[in-house]
């Protein structure tokens, strides 16, 4: 028995899809990409995944970068004339860090509506399970990929207010740290959710110097988040500052383990030194 088509209204629908797993799409995502006119896709092979997944048969086109000049006017041509367009990014939602934002403010500026259907965005699902603050966050998108343009990016956001939160890719990703380390502190801490949703799902907590090395060491492919938690935004416990001092005396005097300890957590340097002289026994 066929579907009977749902009546959409016209306008431009900013459409969230799954980040991975594709069963995180919402029920009104799939029944807007079923009756619109048109599916503007970043990639439409990747978008093709999807709708094979749900039987989605609408006309796809497609919408990035480096077309968008040339097909927009075009596609606003469609929306003035009463069409219904979803616009959907390859993964997550769409203009976060993604193409997309001249369409919506165009269409926006002719009068069109243009509608959100939330869903998937990566950057919440790993703020929502990695245990740093939320209350406030700088989404920084994805880091430069040549050397001064990151140290100065870097440079230019690290004291926002707040969590600082990054995309990034498997090739990149010891860079970045490397970068991050340099700018925001080797034992400042950090936290890496990589391939969310996805079957190798992973959380990686450490000091960024620590992260750094593990990733040079055992590189991995995959999409990752990188959130870096407000400086001393948690009161650190007796076993948070003695295994960072544990780590620190490895390679540090006492001396300079305990100011690390006082600079990265937030802690008397006077404490951090009577704890280390403990730890190595000392006292």
């Amino acid at each position: 028995m066929s579907e009977t088509p749902l009546a959409l209204d016209p306008g431009l629908y900013v459409t969230a899809t799954p980040i991975g797993n594709l069963g995180d799409i919402t029920y009104r995502a799939v029944t807007a990409l079923k009756n619109a006119d048109l599916i503007l896709c970043e990639d439409t092979r990747q978008t093709a995944k999807l709708c094979a997944a749900y039987d989605i048969k609408t006309a796809r086109s497609p919408y990035h970068d480096h077309n968008g000049e040339r097909v927009r006017p075009g596609i606003l041509e469609k929306l003035q004339a009463g069409a219904r367009i979803c616009l959907v990014s390859d993964a997550g939602t769409p203009l976060i860090a993604d193409p997309g934002y001249k369409l919506v403010r165009e269409a926006r500026n002719l009068g069109i509506a243009v509608y959100p259907l939330p869903g998937a965005c990566a950057v919440v699902a790993a703020l929502s399970a990695a245990g740093a603050p939320t209350d406030q966050f700088t989404f920084a998108g994805f880091v430069p990929a040549k050397q001064g343009a990151r140290q100065t990016f870097l440079e230019q956001i690290k004291n926002a207010p707040g969590a600082l939160v990054f995309y990034e890719s498997g090739p990149r990703i010891a860079e970045s740290l490397s970068a991050m380390a340099s700018v925001f502190g080797a034992t400042r801490p950090a936290i890496i959710a990589r391939e969310l949703t996805k079957l190798h799902e992973e959380f990686h907590e450490d000091q960024i110097s620590e992260l750094h090395a593990h990733y040079i060491q055992a590189p991995a492919k995959g999409e990752f988040v990188i959130i870096i938690p407000p400086a001393q935004a948690i009161a650190p416990t007796a076993l948070d500052i003695d295994g960072f001092l544990t780590r620190a005396l490895t390679s540090m005097s006492i001396k300079e383990a305990a100011e690390a300890a006082a600079s990265a957590l937030g802690i008397s340097k006077r404490d951090a030194y009577e704890r280390a002289l403990f730890l190595k026994g000392r006292k």
